[in-house]
C-alpha cells in the first residue's frame, strides 16, 4: 500500500533563539515516517503560512519559548484560514502555561504539547488528526 506520507512544517516563530527541542521533534516525526520541513528560527506568522502553502503541508507545528504564544499562535491560525488551509492541523509546543491551553484550543490550535510530552503522544496525535490521515481512511 503506497500511502502518501504526512507532511509537517515545523517553525520557530518570534524571537526565540533556541531550537534544540524542535529539532528533537523533527527527528522523531521523520523517524515515524513523516516528511518534515523545518523553517528555522525567527519566522514570522506570514513566513510560516507562506511556506505551508508552498509545501502543501498537512500539519503546522509551532515551537515557542518566549511567552508570545497568545499572540503568535492565533495569528498563524488566522493567516492559515485566510490562505485556505482550513484542514491543516496546527499544533504548538514549548513553554506554555497550562491556563493558556484551553484558550489556544478555542482559537484553533488543535493540540498543545508542553515540556515532558511523550514523543509517542505527539506522533499519535498527528497521525489521528492530520488531514492526510483523515483522507486515507
Amino acid at each position: 500500500m503506497d500511502q502518501a506520507r504526512i507532511r509537517v512544517l515545523l517553525a520557530k516563530p518570534g524571537l526565540d533563539g533556541h531550537d534544540r527541542g524542535v529539532k528533537v521533534i523533527a527527528r522523531a516525526l521523520r523517524d515515524a515516517g513523516m516528511e518534515v520541513i523545518y523553517t528555522g528560527l525567527r519566522q514570522t506568522p506570514e513566513q510560516i503560512v507562506s511556506a505551508s502553502v508552498q509545501e502543501d503541508v498537512d500539519v503546522i507545528g509551532l515551537s515557542i519559548l518566549s511567552g508570545a504564544h497568545m499572540t503568535i499562535f492565533p495569528r498563524v491560525v488566522d493567516l492559515a484560514r485566510e490562505a485556505g488551509l482550513d484542514d491543516v492541523m496546527i499544533f504548538g509546543g514549548g513553554i506554555i502555561p497550562d491556563e493558556d491551553i484551553p484558550r489556544l484550543k478555542e482559537l484553533g490550535v488543535t493540540e498543545v504539547f508542553t515540556p515532558g510530552a511523550r514523543m509517542d503522544d505527539i506522533i499519535d496525535c498527528i497521525k489521528r488528526k492530520s488531514r492526510r490521515a483523515n483522507q486515507s481512511v
